[in-house]
This record gives C-alpha cells, structure tokens and sequence, in this order.
C-alpha cells in the first residue's frame, strides 16, 4: 500500500501526542497528584495511530483499561481527558470515570473497559446497530492476548461472524497478561490462528511498524465495509511500563526491556521518515514541540477545573 507524504505525517503526529501525553501523565501520577490507578501503553502507540489513522469520525472504537493511546489516536480533545485523571468537573465523563474507563462519544470513543474481554461485548452490539441502521461505518475494539481467554471473545467473535457484523478485532501481543507471560496461558503461538474457526480472516502484523499497521487496517475496513463480517488483527507489540504505574516488573527477564526498546515504533519511523525526506529534523522537532505544548496546556487545564460537587453523585444515574 502506497501511503502520502500527508498521512505519514498524520500518523507520526499521532504516536507523538500518545506518548507525550502518557510520558507527562506518568510524572503528575508519580506526584501524587491523580487519583486511582494509571495503567500506560508506551511502546504500543502504533496500534493505536495505525488503527484509528484509517478510520472515520463517524466509525466506533472500544478500548481496555489500557486505553489512553487509542483514544489520542482517533482525536479526542487532550484538555477534558486530562481533566478527567484528575478527577475534575471539566473531564471528559465529569470526573467519574478516571484512567480505566473513559468516553468520548463525539470522536467515536465509546468507552474504555477495566474488566478483561468486555468492551468486545459492547463492541458487538455498536457493529450490529451500525449494520442495522445500514451505514457502511464500522466498529473496532482492542484488547490484550490475556483478554483471548475469556468467553467474551469467543462469544462475540461468533455473533459477529454469524451475523457478519463490521466489527475488528485487535489485538496487541505485548507478551504479558498482567504479570502472567503468554506462554503461560495460550497454547499456540499466533491468536490470530483463532479467527479461522469463526470463518473470518486473522493476520499477523508488526505492531512496532506503524505503516503496516495502517496498511491492514485499511484491508480490514474495506472487508468489514463491504459487509464481510469481522476480521482480526494481530499486532505483536511490546509495553515499556509494566501492568500498572508502580509495577516492579520482576516478571520480566533480564534485558528484554532494553530489546524491545531497540524496536519503539516512533523512533523507527522516525529515521525512516527522515531517511525518505518526508521530515527532517525541523520538522520532527516542530512535531514533538507542539504535542508537548498541548499535553502541558491540557495539564494547566485539568489542574484549573473545579472538583466535582458532591450533588454529581446523584446526576445522570439511569434505573
């Protein structure tokens, strides 16, 4: 696939404000300042700019509680997100929902999910009500390999291919769930060997290279567009920070932090995107400075925008 000098600045644009925003979060959540808990995806950051790089405004993405990147990636606003892992007013659920659960209806975001496997569930039912309502939008939800175990996948990659739902499944191997190695709890090697029970196509794809990313996810959307039922993706990937922020990650074999960094998928396409000409150092730097404004700005933001009132308890609550 052919991709423009405009989309590869697209997509670099977008990993740098994942990580930029998760890099300044991880030092305001080490302060002490963020309540709950923070879970962070550097090193992930091309699954999720590649994915939502293809996709519309108007198609759906659903997340885990790892799901900060995901959301940068397809365009939500940086000030209400920040506001919200602040617990504040101004933030994007009004300070309900914090790290693990947010939404942005508006940019397609429908939420992120803190119980493993169930966004697929919800997932499922906005690919239905997109094919119901005979749009030609499509859904995507991402995951974790531990997440494969659940019956949610199962069950709902059936329904999807049973019904031929637009739904994508994506999948980020980062070798870990939780603290448990994958070897430890999936018996084969590739989970994308899984959709051919369902009938459905599963690929295996570099999820450090952000152009072969966006390239299957383009492939994924023109299938589930064109009314062929799901399609799963399966990015192999690596998270730099461990499960959660304040994980000593003693899981970890010596080294394998060090490898994977060799292979972080901004500093790849980085050179390469200098290499082709399409940026040079200028306008890298022209790149990361902005993200670096905006994230500091979003911080300003969230750390002006009143506490919640206690009368917020009692509102939008549904029976």
């Amino acid at each position: 696939m052919k991709i423009s000098k405009e989309t590869k600045i697209d997509l670099f644009t977008r990993m740098v404000r994942v990580r930029t925003f998760e890099d300044l979060t991880t030092v305001n959540f080490a302060s002490g300042d963020m309540p709950g808990f923070l879970h962070l995806s550097q090193g992930e950051e091309a699954v999720a700019a590649g994915v939502c790089g293809a996709m519309r405004l108007e198609d759906a993405i659903y997340t885990t509680h790892r799901g900060h990147g995901c959301i940068i990636a397809k365009g939500a606003d940086l000030n209400p997100m920040m506001a919200e892992l602040f617990g504040r007013i101004d933030g994007c659920c009004k300070g309900r929902a914090g790290s693990m659960h947010f939404a942005d209806v508006k940019t397609g975001c429908m939420g992120s999910n803190g119980i493993v496997g169930e966004g697929m569930r919800i997932a499922l039912g906005t690919a239905f009500a997109q094919k119901y309502q005979k749009t030609d939008n499509v859904t995507a939800v991402f995951f974790g390999e531990g997440a494969t175990g659940t019956g949610a996948f199962h069950e709902s990659f059936n329904m999807a291919a049973v019904l031929k739902l637009p739904l994508i499944f994506v999948c980020s191997i980062n070798l870990y769930a939780q603290m448990t190695p994958k070897s430890d709890h999936i018996a084969i090697e590739n989970v994308s060997d899984r959709a051919a029970g369902y009938g459905a196509p599963g690929v295996i794809v570099d999820g450090n290279d952000i152009e072969a990313v966006f390239a299957e996810a383009n492939k994924a959307i023109k299938h589930c567009r064109s009314g062929k039922g799901p399609y799963l993706i399966e990015a192999k990937t690596y998270r730099h920070h461990g499960h959660f922020e304040g994980d000593p990650c003693d899981y970890r074999p010596d080294g394998e932090l060090e490898k994977w960094k060799k292979k972080d998928p901004i500093d790849l396409f980085e050179k390469k995107l200098k290499k082709e000409g399409v940026l040079d150092a200028k306008g890298i730097k022209a790149i990361k400075d902005e993200a670096t404004k905006a994230v500091e700005g979003a911080v300003d933001f969230a750390r002006k925008s009143p506490q919640p009132d206690v009368e917020e308890l009692y509102k939008e609550i549904l029976a």
